[in-house]
């Protein structure tokens, strides 16, 4: 079997508050390998969330290892961390976090454009990418133009667009109707099948969660198979 993609090992997360000390996460342990697609599923507050910012590397472990495709997110500094996330990991927000004051095709490039590419390339693959999504014809519209599908396949294409090995998604339906749901659900699992991504969605709900191959279930900050 090829190594893990994404392996955490003992890792926890508390926040202090003063005196108060509040534990998001506790020893979790986990291997996703290459081309896995696997739901995190719990209540809010659980630690999911926590979870995933931790593989993305947006916040650091109090304790334990992280490691992803190879690199020690634990152990980095935020310059070359922020590189690799760019480089490896492309994310999906629930509230899609498109710029407002940039247009579709300009939300999709930015994170190309970020890592250096140039504009006629980053322009290229950007429409590209929003034909595979159903939008060459809302290149030109804004966030506030587009329906919460279109907003979230906008999002999908951007987090495509350095051509990521890891694609990680926080509640990507939370913010959808249920047809749309489906919509979304269906795009993911081709997009992932695709470019042979690997997915690890965060979800509150079983039912968006039997999309995946695997299923885990977390409660109060505990990780479980």
């Amino acid at each position: 079997m090829n190594n893990p993609i994404i392996t955490v090992r003992n890792v926890s997360k508390y926040y202090k508050n003063g005196e108060v000390q509040t534990v998001a996460l506790r020893e979790a342990n986990l291997d996703i390998y290459p081309g896995q697609s696997v739901a995190l599923v719990g209540p809010s507050g659980c630690g999911k969330s926590t979870l995933l910012h931790l593989i993305a590397g947006i916040d650091s472990p109090s304790q334990g290892e992280i490691y992803v495709d190879g690199h020690p997110f634990h152990a980095l500094n935020e310059e070359k961390l922020a590189r690799l996330r760019g480089q490896i990991i492309g994310i999906v927000f629930q509230f899609f976090n498109l710029l407002p004051t940039l247009s579709v095709i300009e939300n999709v490039m930015l994170p190309a454009l970020l890592q250096g590419v140039v504009d006629h390339a980053a322009s290229k693959a950007a429409k590209e990418l929003l034909a595979e999504v159903g939008l060459s014809h809302r290149l030109s519209h804004y966030p506030h133009q587009l329906s919460g599908g279109e907003m979230q396949r906008v999002a999908l294409a951007r987090a495509l667009i350095m051509k990521p090995k890891i694609i990680l998604a926080d509640e990507p339906t939370g913010n959808l109707d249920s047809e749309t749901t489906e919509r979304i659900l269906s795009l993911i699992k081709k997009l992932v099948l695709e470019y042979q991504l690997t997915l690890l969605m965060v979800t509150h709900s079983l039912e968006v969660a039997k999309s995946a191959d695997r299923i885990l279930n977390m409660k109060d900050g505990r990780l479980f198979s």
